[in-house]
């Protein structure tokens, strides 16, 4: 390996080794090592000496291949100094499982937890939190900031999720300078960017990077097998030739199966189905009478595919299945199918744990939550993991499965942002998954990071990942999807309006704008400003050749080319105004039709003599009317604008009688008789009058100005330049980068200082509804705007202006908390549930009334500023939490609704955690005391017996 390297990549490898020996020996890192029970990779080495050097560090690696380590350093380094580490993490559910992994290490005593509505030992010198809690620390100036010195950002690339990325960069920006930032990364590809403004940020920060999982990762598709009982086939996707661990792009696939998709169809389902379309007669068994049969492919049942996995030795395994509904039922058909994955002993410690975990859930209670069957397919080793389970429920399928017990969870992808649930094997069903709007294909980093599960450093050889037969499957797209394992880190920050006030607060409205412009955001836009300036400087350096070129020594060949400009400019100005003059002759003479009227229709695809059976006054609109008339052909025909482009001209007028139907061919025979009659006498009459389009001249060579340019242009003395129409080619050449250089100008103003005009239209807003005002040119908060300052949700303007307005002032504790699920909740469909009440009295449905006024007048304030409107209001959660926060059953509360326990409880934590802020910002006393009652009210039963 190392003859392979350049002897400037040896010497740096040497130098890296002897740094880490010189630390083993006298340092924290040697000290470090020696209560590990495993070697450190090179990559958690060189980060930890970097680290203890006194840098910042960034690691990307790969899912499972150990960074937490670097983290774990960091905390023992803060321990030994005597100084305070936080961790950080995106996810409460990830900030419960790393403050039991530090409880084991360090004891109970040295970690605390704190994530929003869970607080535990907070004075520790180590605890875990949310990004968010940190974030709220550092703009409210918390004490508990004295003494840090380390923290630790792990999965730091959410920093790219659209609604809480930006929190991460709000900490990272505005940490003091003196404390060391730990950022723990999936493998990423822009890595050295992303390092490169945390050393502008942070100061010196190295960036170690490792694309080697520890755990080669084999990739496969499994079929269903040609007999229906049969059991499912695996392939591996690459050739064998093929280097799992470094396939390089586009690998080539298993020649067997790329053989199977060659010569097999699909019939779309698990079983057999006829195609759409088809409907002709089948003989015996379904199979078309003479000829032969065509081999088919049928997706595989997920009990086989679990059976098919456990026969190859490849469980434990997360089968990912993107939908809810799909997980619970793949449960159920496991249990349907008779699959038992668990012996006698494996049961009875199933049971034990279930038992101490579930004990505090009110036995009123277990039914609604669907206790009993969850129970009896745990002991069988099967489980589902999703956001609509009851919190307790998937924190005892994440311990049982982390110990060997569950051999099989039918997951959603949430359990793949940060989860310690390791797996031999990962399944995917489909490659397409559900956004909240359509179904989109599997990114490379999403499938890299679902599939990161799959095989236990220190336990596997190799993981496994698996993609299930599909309508659709391409297993070449497949081999080049599982072959890119890198994707770019991009940021989601943008200025919040309770970040604005806080910054002003702190800083002043200047300054703020300064720190705004060291974002991420504005580092990479920059970056990509660096990219069109240098476009830029070769459009200029174009421009001046082609200048150069098109110079002529009889005279300037731009003004030349000036003149030619405003002499088309003037044919296109003149052409404009006929073609108005010509529409608005047209418009007025279809405007004097009357019934009977027989015209003329000199140009157009009508062209020729009709009789008008209805003027169609009414019809047109801007267009004008819009005549019924009879052709001489005998047809009846309605004639638009763009059947006249020159108008019509009336030539003498026919009776028609009342009682003429049209539908009639005689009475449209004898119609068209006499408008043909009425036409000879008007022959004999001799002599046509011109349209009024006609009689006006418009003609270009009547206008002074067109023919003064003209003038001039043939006296320019490049004019009679014998090499003029080389010049002139040049100058097209010009004028067309011209243009494009001055877009791409344009496009660089726009990303340049682009967050801080989103600043700017954010505080506009903000002055004008009184958060801030502004005093001989000093931008100052105001009390409502502290209050807000203290409001962390997502809708922050929308709650602030709830409370300064006062619209919850006479709500109740029960009532409050229904409100404010309105602005919280939003429903997995498209159309949220309108904000009605049934049985309330009268005070709620008034305030959730206002509550909709005020979110209209916030969105419409947001629109004509150009910012990003506050998100729909929605009331399918206000009766459940209503009912709850008045101390009714879970499954009162429940009944009539498609909301999930595990749902009810999860949104039930978030309006606990508005409650809270709003307790916090709340202008009097009453509303704060409301507020903690709600909170009160909203944290009892499974909700208050949930963790996460």
């Amino acid at each position: 390996m190392t003859a392979d390297l350049s002897p400037a990549e040896r010497y740096a490898a040497a130098r890296a080794r002897s740094a880490r020996d010189q630390a083993d020996a006298t340092g924290e890192l040697g000290r470090f090592r020696r209560l590990l029970d495993f070697e450190l990779d090179d990559f958690q080495a060189d980060a930890c000496v970097a680290l203890e050097t006194g840098r910042g560090v960034l690691v990307a690696a790969p899912t499972g291949a150990g960074k937490t380590v670097v983290g774990e350093f960091a905390v023992h380094l803060a321990l030994a100094q005597g100084g305070k580490t936080f961790y950080t993490t995106p996810i409460k559910a990830l900030s419960n499982q790393k403050y039991s992994d530090l409880v084991r290490r360090h004891g109970a005593q040295s970690v605390g937890l704190l994530t929003g509505d869970s607080s535990v030992n907070a004075d520790a010198p180590v605890v875990v939190m949310t990004t968010e809690v940190l974030r709220n620390m550092l703009y409210s100036g918390s004490t508990a900031l004295e003494g840090l010195a380390y923290v630790v950002m792990d999965e730091v690339h959410y920093l790219a999720d659209r609604f809480r990325g930006p929190v991460w960069e709000e900490v990272i920006i505005h940490l003091p300078e003196h404390v060391q930032l730990v950022s723990l990364s999936a493998t990423v590809s822009n890595a050295e960017e992303f390092g490169d403004w945390l050393g502008t940020v942070r100061g010196d920060t190295a960036v170690v990077v490792s694309e080697r999982r520890p755990v080669p990762l084999w990739q496969h598709v499994i079929t269903a097998p040609p007999e229906p009982r049969g059991i499912p086939r695996l392939f591996d996707l690459y050739a064998g030739h093929v280097d799992p661990t470094d396939p390089g792009t586009n690998p080539p696939i298993d020649p067997d199966l790329a053989r199977l998709f060659r010569t097999h169809g699909r019939t779309g389902g698990p079983g057999p189905r006829r195609g759409r379309g088809d409907r002709g007669y089948r003989g015996r068994g379904g199979h078309r009478p003479g000829g032969p049969q065509q081999p088919t492919r049928r997706t595989p049942r997920r009990y086989a595919v679990v059976e098919a996995l456990d026969a190859d030795a490849l469980l434990p395994a997360i089968y990912f299945i993107f939908s809810r509904a799909g997980c619970a039922g793949a449960v159920e058909q496991c249990l349907r199918a008779g699959l038992r994955l668990t012996d006698a002993e494996e049961e009875a410690e199933i049971r034990r744990v279930v038992e101490q975990r579930t004990m505090t859930i009110p036995p009123e209670d277990l039914d609604v939550l669907g206790f009993w069957s969850w129970q009896h397919a745990l002991c069988r080793g099967i489980a589902a993991h999703h956001a609509g389970m009851l919190p307790v429920f998937k924190e005892t399928v994440e311990e049982l499965f982390a110990r060997g017990l569950v051999k099989v969870v039918f997951a959603t992808e949430t359990l793949a942002l940060g989860i310690n649930m390791p797996a031999r094997s990962v399944v995917l069903e489909k490659l397409v998954k559900f956004d909240g709007t359509a179904h989109q294909p599997v990114t490379p980093g999403e499938y890299t990071q679902l599939t990161g599960r799959a095989g236990r450093r220190g336990i596997d050889v190799e993981g496994h990942a698996v993609v299930v037969d599909h309508e659709g499957l391409d297993p070449v797209a497949l081999a080049g999807l599982a072959s890119r394992r890198l994707y770019p880190l991009r940021s989601s920050f943008r200025p919040t309006y309770n970040m604005a006030v806080n910054l002003v607060e702190q800083v002043g409205a200047e300054r703020a704008r300064e720190v705004l412009e060291t974002s991420f955001a504005q580092f990479q836009a920059d970056r990509g400003v660096v990219d069109l300036a240098k476009q830029a400087r070769a459009h200029a350096e174009a421009l001046e050749g082609y200048r150069g070129a098109m110079t002529c020594s009889r005279g300037d060949v731009e003004a030349y080319v000036d003149l030619q400009r405003a002499i088309g400019d003037r044919e296109k100005e003149l052409t404009r105004a006929a073609r108005g003059e010509r529409r608005a002759d047209a418009v007025a003479s279809l405007e004097k039709l009357r019934r009977g009227d027989v015209v003329e229709v000199p140009t157009g695809r009508r062209r020729g003599y009709a009789v008008v059976l209805d003027p169609g006054l009414g019809d047109g609109g801007f267009d004008g009317p819009r005549p019924t008339v009879l052709t001489q052909e005998k047809q009846v025909k309605r004639l638009t604008l763009a059947d006249t482009p020159d108008g019509v001209r009336r030539v003498t007028r026919v009776r028609i009688a009342k009682s003429f139907n049209p539908r009639r061919p005689d009475a449209r025979r004898d119609l068209a008789a006499s408008m043909r009659n009425a036409l000879g006498a008007f022959a004999d009459d001799g002599g046509r009058e011109p349209s009024a389009a006609r009689r006006r001249r418009t003609d270009a060579a009547s206008d002074e100005r067109l023919a003064a340019l003209r003038t001039d242009l043939r006296a320019h003395p490049v004019h009679g330049c014998p090499d003029r129409e080389d010049h002139l080619r040049w100058a097209r050449r010009a004028a067309t980068l011209q243009r494009e250089h001055d877009t791409l100008v344009r496009r660089i103003e726009g990303r340049t200082g682009s967050i801080a005009r989103t600043f700017d239209r954010t505080c506009e807003v903000l002055r004008e509804l009184g958060y801030l005002r502004e005093d001989d040119g000093v931008v100052t908060v105001s009390e409502p705007g502290r209050r807000l300052g203290r409001l962390y949700a997502e809708d922050d303007l929308l709650l602030a202006e709830c409370l300064r307005q006062g619209v919850w002032d006479e709500l109740t504790a029960a009532e409050l908390a229904a409100a404010v699920s309105t602005v919280v909740y939003s429903a997995r469909r498209e159309e949220s549930e309108p904000l009605s009440t049934v049985g309330h009295g009268t005070r709620l449905p008034a305030a959730l009334l206002e509550t909709e006024r005020i979110w209209s007048e916030v969105t419409a304030l947001e629109a004509a500023h150009r910012l990003e409107v506050t998100g729909p209001l929605d009331g399918g959660l206000v009766d459940a939490v209503h009912r709850w926060a008045s101390g009714r059953s879970l499954e009162t509360v429940l009944r009539g609704t498609d909301v999930a326990a595990g749902d009810f409880v999860r949104w039930c934590k978030q309006i606990i955690d508005v409650l809270d802020q709003l307790a916090a910002a709340a202008p009097g006393p009453e509303l704060r005391r409301r507020a903690r009652a709600a909170q009160d009210g909203v944290l009892r039963g499974v909700v208050a017996y949930s963790s996460l």
